[in-house]
């Protein structure tokens, strides 16, 4: 049951970043954002911290 709620979490969170990427102007700014989200989220799910 735990992976259906990640799965719901990640689907909610891509749905977010999308309607942000959608009222920024900069893609620069986007990619930046993408970056930092990613590194985020694989620190949050595979490390131990």
């Amino acid at each position: 049951m735990k992976i259906f709620k990640l799965i719901g979490l990640a689907a909610f969170f891509v749905a977010l970043g999308m309607l942000i990427m959608l009222f920024m102007t900069s893609r620069l700014m986007g990619l930046f954002l993408i970056a930092i989200l990613l590194l985020l989220g694989y620190c949050c799910l595979c490390c131990d911290l």
